[in-house]
């Protein structure tokens, strides 16, 4: 028995190991989790590979197109799928267009609240940054989208903001990224909540 759970480890271990050498990647060096977290609307590319290619185009009315729609669409199980499977949660995208993006930036962009809270739970970096002069985070994917339930969950899970909105160490500048003073005022009603939160606690405190 012990000598056959070990070899089942070593091949699961093996799987694991294949599938983080083997990652493909589109155009853009997204990976399928990537496009999961970004759940755009989806369709098979034209590599012959049945590998997944975003596109902007509206879904079709016709039955047949909904239905392998339905059947092939990106859902939160399948983005647990792959991490179950082994892929990396912070994995970053290798495209020049998007260099560091993780797929917590992408779910946050699209305020999707179930697959951000999955990665979260699964060791995402909250404060991941994208490559560049001033890295993106999250927060500001989410900020720059007008996102703001996806902005509340995240400064509520502790996203970094630093003091000052003008920090451009930090942050980018407000004009390409305009929703991030409602983050500031999420932020500050967070700090509210909770000192009073202390001082009713302290209260009670005294009372007994």
């Amino acid at each position: 028995m012990p000598q056959e759970l070990s070899g089942s480890l070593r091949r699961n271990f093996s799987i694991r190991r294949t599938f983080r050498s083997a990652v493909e990647r589109d155009d853009r060096g997204w990976t399928s989790l990537h496009i999961g977290a970004r759940k755009g609307s989806l369709e098979l590319s034209n590599t012959g590979r049945g590998s997944w290619r975003d596109t902007s185009r509206s879904i079709s009315s016709e039955g047949s197109y909904i239905a392998l729609f339905k059947e092939l669409y990106f859902s939160l199980l399948q983005v647990k799928r792959l991490l179950d499977e082994g892929m990396d949660v912070n994995v970053p995208a290798s495209g020049p267009k998007s260099p560091g993006v993780t797929p917590l930036h992408l779910a946050a962009q699209g305020g999707h609240l179930k697959v951000m809270d999955e990665l979260l739970g699964r060791g995402a970096n909250i404060d991941a940054r994208t490559k560049g002069a001033c890295g993106w985070t999250p927060l500001h994917n989410a900020a720059k989208e007008r996102n703001k339930e996806a902005v509340k969950f995240l400064i509520e899970n502790g996203a970094f903001l630093p003091a000052d909105i003008n920090d451009s160490r930090f942050n980018p500048p407000l004009h390409y990224c305009p929703g991030l003073e409602w983050a500031y005022e999420e932020m500050k009603r967070l700090q509210e909540e909770n000192l009073s939160s202390a001082d009713e606690g302290s209260y009670c405190s005294e009372s007994l």
